[in-house]
């Protein structure tokens, strides 16, 4: 019997550098960081914020913008999957990287803006 399991993931946040954008074949890949942010308050009521830092890989599709409206500072709304590599460092090392491969992509409106 095959078991159910599920890899997804959501996130809202801001994209951190203008994306790099390669070509696999003949379609485009783009690669960027997007920043989530946490708010919470430690025992003492003390208000503190946490970011995390998310690398995202999406290719071009129907269900993503021109990638060229995706730039530094805009707030995205990303679904998509966890993917894991592992890769031989410089140093010989093995290196671990996550990064999710976006499915699907929003581009939000800030509401300072609109």
């Amino acid at each position: 019997m095959e078991r159910l399991t599920i890899n997804r993931v959501e996130i809202l946040g801001r994209v951190g550098t203008d994306p790099r954008i390669a070509m696999a074949g003949s379609s485009r890949i783009a690669r960027f960081p997007v920043a989530t942010n946490e708010h919470f308050k430690d025992r003492n009521g003390t208000l503190h914020e946490e970011t995390t830092w998310h690398n995202v890989a999406i290719w071009q599709g129907k269900a993503t913008p021109d990638f060229d409206e995706i730039k530094k500072g805009v707030t995205v709304h990303i679904y998509g999957r966890i993917r894991n590599s592992k890769y031989k460092g410089m140093d010989g090392e093995d290196k671990y990287f996550s990064e999710i491969t976006a499915n699907h992509l929003d581009i939000c409106k800030d509401e300072k803006t609109s």
